[in-house]
C-alpha cells in the first residue's frame, strides 16, 4: 500500500510549503536516532515524505499518482538543511530550525549555495496614468505590456507530451547530481538539481521550436486593471498571475500596478480633501453675492461668505471632497480666497464707499 507522507508529516492536502517545512522539522527534532526517544526507521520515514513534499513536481507526481516515478526518496541527512552530508556528527546539536540557518551562512560563505528549485516567473511592475477624476469615480483601464507569455505552440510545456520522454542520462533519471568537495572543515557532498533535465530525470523527445523549449516566449499582452474610487498617488495594484509566465509550465509572476494621479488644473488633493483657490470682488464681499463654485463630480454649488469671517480662512464645504477608499463617504472641499479690488474708483463710488464706512 502507498505510503500516506501528508498522515506522516501530520498535515493535510492543503498545507503550504512552509506548513511541510514546519510540521518536517519538529518531527525531525523528535525522532532523531540520537535523541533519547527517537527512532532511526521513523526519523528516515519522515524525512522521506519531506522529501516528496517539499519538491514541486515529486509532490504533483504523488498528489496524482499516489507515488513518485523518478526512484528519489531522499537521503535522510537531507531536508531543509540544503541535501549536504557531513563527515562529522550532527545528532547533537538541539535546534534543527537553528542549524539550517547556520549552515546556509557556513556554506554560501565557502561559496556553495543551497540548491533552489524555483521556476515561478518574475513579478514585473507598471504605472498607470489617470486623472483625478478618474480617482475620484473609479475605472478601468486596459493597456498592452511587453513580457514573457505562455507558448501557445506547446501549452507553456517547452515540448510535446505526445512525442513521450526518456530518461535523462546525465543524472540516470535521479533528477540530481552529487558533487564532492573538499575543505578545511572536511569532505562535503552536495547535491543538485541536473542541469541537463531541470531536475525532472526525464528529457523530452520533442522540443518546441517556437520557445525553445523553454514553455514562454516574449510578446505582447493585454491587461485590465479595476482601480476602486479613492485610489491614492503611488499606491500599488496587485494582479495575481499577471506578471511573466514561468518556464516549464510553472506558475505565473504577479503583476504590480502603480497608480500615477496626473495634476489638476483647478483642484489639489491631501488625503481626502480638495482645494481650491476662488477669486472673488470686493463687492460680492459686502453684498453676500453667491458665488459660484466647481466640484469634483462635475457639478456647482453656490456660497456665500459668512457674516464676520475672515477672508484669510479656508471656508469648508462637506462632503464635495474626494471618495474615501473603500467607498465610506467623501472628504471636504476647501476654498481659499483670493479677493480682487478695483484698480480705480470714481467720484460716485468713493461717496458710497465713504457712506457705507459710517453705517459700518
Amino acid at each position: 500500500m502507498p505510503k500516506d507522507y501528508y498522515n506522516i508529516l501530520g498535515v493535510d492536502k492543503a498545507a503550504s510549503d512552509e506548513d511541510i517545512k514546519k510540521a518536517y522539522r519538529k518531527l525531525a527534532h523528535q525522532y532523531h536516532p540520537d535523541k533519547s526517544g527517537g527512532s532511526a526507521d521513523r526519523f528516515k520515514e519522515i524525512n522521506e515524505a519531506y522529501q516528496i513534499l517539499s519538491n514541486r513536481e515529486k509532490r504533483a507526481q504523488y498528489d496524482r499518482f499516489g507515488r513518485v516515478f523518478d526512484g528519489s526518496a531522499g537521503s535522510p541527512r537531507g531536508g531543509p538543511f540544503g541535501n549536504f552530508e557531513f563527515g562529522f556528527d550532527t545528532g547533537n546539536l538541539d535546534d534543527i530550525g537553528s542549524v539550517g540557518d547556520l549552515f546556509d551562512v557556513f556554506f554560501e560563505g565557502l561559496g556553495i549555495k543551497r540548491r533552489k528549485n524555483y521556476h515561478r516567473g518574475s513579478d514585473l511592475e507598471t504605472v498607470q496614468e489617470i486623472t483625478l477624476e478618474e480617482a475620484f469615480r473609479g475605472t478601468e483601464k486596459k493597456f498592452k505590456i511587453r513580457l514573457f507569455n505562455s507558448c501557445g505552440n506547446c501549452s507553456g510545456l517547452g515540448y510535446f507530451s505526445d512525442a513521450g520522454l526518456t530518461e535523462c542520462a546525465t543524472c540516470s533519471g535521479r533528477g540530481e547530481i552529487k558533487e564532492s568537495r573538499s575543505t578545511f572543515f572536511g569532505s562535503f557532498a552536495q547535491v543538485r538539481a541536473c542541469s541537463k533535465c531541470a531536475g525532472s530525470g526525464q528529457v523530452p523527445n520533442k522540443i518546441c521550436s517556437d520557445c525553445h523549449g523553454s514553455g514562454r516566449i516574449q510578446s505582447d499582452k493585454e491587461v485590465a486593471v479595476e482601480i476602486a474610487p479613492g485610489v491614492s498617488n503611488e499606491q500599488l495594484i496587485k494582479l495575481s498571475g499577471a506578471g511573466e509566465a514561468g518556464e516549464h509550465g510553472a506558475g505565473a509572476g504577479d503583476l504590480y500596478v502603480r497608480v500615477k494621479i496626473l495634476s489638476h488644473k483647478i483642484f489639489e488633493r491631501e488625503g481626502d480633501n480638495l482645494f481650491i483657490k476662488k477669486e472673488i470682488s470686493l463687492l460680492d464681499v459686502l453684498f453676500g453675492t453667491k458665488i459660484e463654485i466647481p466640484t469634483i463630480n462635475g457639478n456647482k454649488v453656490y456660497v456665500e461668505i459668512p457674516a464676520n469671517f475672515s477672508l484669510k480662512e479656508k471656508l469648508k464645504i462637506s462632503g464635495e471632497g474626494m471618495t474615501r477608499f473603500g467607498g465610506f463617504g467623501k472628504g471636504d472641499l476647501y476654498i481659499d480666497w483670493e479677493v480682487k479690488t478695483p484698480k480705480k474708483f470714481s467720484a460716485k463710488v468713493k461717496k458710497l464707499l465713504e457712506d457705507l464706512k459710517k453705517e459700518i
